[in-house]
């Protein structure tokens, strides 16, 4: 146990280094990078969805460097083929057969950028490298580099040309936010500083490959009390009453909100879940997988913070 408590408390020590330098780059968003960070460490994939311009990519970047991981960019437009993204086989004479020429999801980190401007084809193609952390080709089946975390940007609905994600898809990410306008001073700073192109080249590792992996094998022994379950399990009865949303939360997301509490925990350096825990990450992790019931005169996220507020904690 003392041995588990120590390497819990190396791993949130090395979190906490990552958090403070990625703080270097996406000025005055905290909340953000704590959720980015939680995402990734509990083995889910990211949505962050937001205007054009406001750190999205920088922010995915910028992970993927501070925890030493390959990083590999893809801009989703409306003509990208499912081969763009994963590979194709090509027959070489010297060979005498086909040879698999990886796409760019042969990364640790991917970023898909602008994800809802490709087709649902294309979008498609990247669900099972999500889901089973491998693709098939031709038939044959090629594992991704382990860790492997999709994080994936999307501008609003309302904008042009975009296609709304299907909701199989939507379920596949843990966690959606948003980073929204830095205020003033964050944004001041960014005016006086260097480009962020040239700072994240500036950035050293914090991370291995090998630690963020032992950061996601110590999120898992973070203990949930019986308690923290009936609680977890009132709000996932909650969505699925009729009072607030169409339809409820799955079993599926309601392990991943364990997960991303767990996760939360760990970064504040405890090896429980507290109520606090799950309540701060679930308008995260659940909005994006519910749809407000008609007349209620909210968004999803708002919908949610005012479910929490009803539901007594036992």
């Amino acid at each position: 146990m003392t041995q588990t408590k120590e390497s819990q408390a190396l791993v949130a020590r090395q979190l906490g280094d990552l958090q403070r330098q990625i703080s270097t780059i996406i000025k005055g968003k905290p909340a953000q990078i704590r959720d980015a960070v939680a995402c990734l460490i509990a083995g889910g994939h990211l949505l962050i969805e937001d205007l054009p311009g406001v750190g999205k990519t920088t922010l995915a970047h910028a992970l993927a460097v501070s925890m030493g991981l390959k990083f590999s960019r893809l801009q989703f437009t409306a003509d990208l083929m499912p081969s763009d993204l994963l590979g194709v086989s090509i027959y070489e004479r010297e060979k005498a057969g086909f040879v698999f020429h990886p796409g760019p999801v042969f990364a640790q980190v991917l970023l898909a950028d602008e994800i809802n401007r490709a087709g649902p084809k294309t979008q498609s193609a990247l669900l099972e490298a999500m889901e089973e952390n491998q693709v098939s080709i031709d038939g044959t089946s090629h594992a991704l580099p382990q860790p492997f975390f999709v994080i994936a940007t999307q501008n609003p609905s309302e904008q042009l040309g975009t296609y709304p994600l299907p909701e199989s898809q939507l379920d596949r990410f843990l966690m959606c936010i948003s980073l929204g306008y830095p205020d003033a001073a964050s944004e001041r700073e960014l005016l006086m500083g260097q480009d962020s192109r040239e700072a994240i080249r500036a950035l050293q590792a914090v991370m291995t490959p090998a630690d963020v992996q032992a950061a996601q094998a110590a999120v898992k022994t973070i203990h949930a009390s019986p308690a923290l379950l009936d609680y977890l399990q009132a709000l996932i009865a909650a969505t699925r009453s009729g009072q607030w949303f169409t339809e409820g939360l799955s079993p599926r997301a309601g392990l991943g909100v364990l997960r991303a509490a767990r996760a939360r925990a760990l970064l504040d350096q405890r090896d429980f879940v507290a109520p606090d825990d799950v309540q701060a990450i679930l308008p995260q992790t659940i909005a994006h997988r519910l749809r407000p019931r008609a007349g209620a005169g909210r968004g999803a996220a708002e919908q949610v913070r005012a479910m929490i507020e009803a539901l007594p904690i036992p």
